[in-house]
């Protein structure tokens, strides 16, 4: 099996513009230093029971703080995203907020 292939925030965000599913596996307390608009959380303590809704989408990206979880974790990651290609978030949602990207705070109902 190969390693998911890592992808900058600017390809990332391409990406998901274009219909991939981008996955944050951060823990809920995590997700108090904001969110990227769009993503779906399922934490990695869950993410064997977690659900990821991925209607047509080829491709799903993940991601964490700072990249050494989805890393460290590759082989889950790649057996949830099945049929999908799995790629990860170089440098996690720290990389997206350094690029420029949007990163939002979080809303009550979360």
């Amino acid at each position: 099996m190969n390693a998911p292939r890592e992808i900058s925030p600017a390809e990332a965000a391409a990406l998901v513009r274009e219909g991939a599913v981008l996955v944050d596996i951060r823990e809920t307390p995590e997700l108090r230093e904001g969110i990227i608009p769009g993503a779906t959380h399922a934490p990695l303590s869950q993410l064997a029971s977690a659900r990821i809704d991925a209607p047509g989408a080829s491709t799903m990206i993940f991601h964490c703080k700072a990249g050494g979880r989805t890393k460290l974790n590759a082989a889950a990651l790649m057996a949830k995203a099945a049929p999908c290609e799995t790629l990860l978030l170089k440098g996690g949602i720290e990389a997206w907020r350094e690029a420029g990207l949007p990163v939002q705070a979080l809303s009550r109902g979360r």
